[in-house]
């Protein structure tokens, strides 16, 4: 199941990337060369964004891509860490509960008046219906982070460690970066 999951994730959020990149591509040489354009594209792109996003942020908590401040927490001692991440765990489950509900209500009410897309001849609901999927498979992200962290193979929700992951170029040196100088005719103070 987890590695269907993956897949479609993955799968989805690159048809909707290329869908989206070929879209604004043909739209923008349209428009430059042509002195036409496609009255459709602009909505389209808006809602495959929408289901790009949404997914994303899915795939995001599975490779850790999500930024969070944890600075706090990392002094923790490891076993109320745990009880930490749990904590956030579940309210982020209610968040995505929540938005759930509310979704499938409002979609609900957008389905029962059948209101179409401005250009183009969809009924918005069935466009719309990335908020559904989008916080399920959050949810279900959710669930499993706290599975792995219950048994013990993840720490913490894994967030993406910027300030970590950038010091390495400033230990190491960055290759083609010039060095610091004094400009000339002053001397360096001590």
């Amino acid at each position: 199941m987890i590695k269907f999951l993956h897949r479609f994730e993955e799968t989805v959020i690159g048809l909707l990337l290329v869908a989206t990149t070929l879209l604004v591509f043909v739209e923008v040489v349209l428009r430059f060369f042509f002195n036409e354009g496609l009255l459709w594209a602009q909505e389209a792109t808006l809602y495959l964004s929408a289901w790009m996003v949404l997914i994303g942020a899915s795939w995001g908590i599975r490779e850790g891509a999500h930024i969070g401040v944890d600075a706090l927490v990392k002094t923790f001692s490891p076993s109320l860490q745990k009880t930490v991440t749990l904590i956030a765990l579940a309210l982020a489950m209610v968040y995505c509960v929540l938005f759930f509900y509310g979704s499938w209500v409002y979609l609900s009410k957008m389905k029962l008046i059948a209101i179409e897309m401005e250009d183009i001849p969809i009924e918005k609901w069935k466009a719309m219906l990335c908020l559904l999927i989008g916080f399920a498979l959050l949810g279900l992200r959710m669930i499993t982070v706290a599975i792995e962290v219950i048994q013990g193979k993840r720490q913490g929700f894994g967030f993406a460690d910027e300030a970590k992951e950038s010091m390495h170029l400033a230990e190491e040196g960055v290759e083609g970066m010039p060095t610091r100088r004094p400009a000339e005719g002053k001397e360096e103070s001590k």
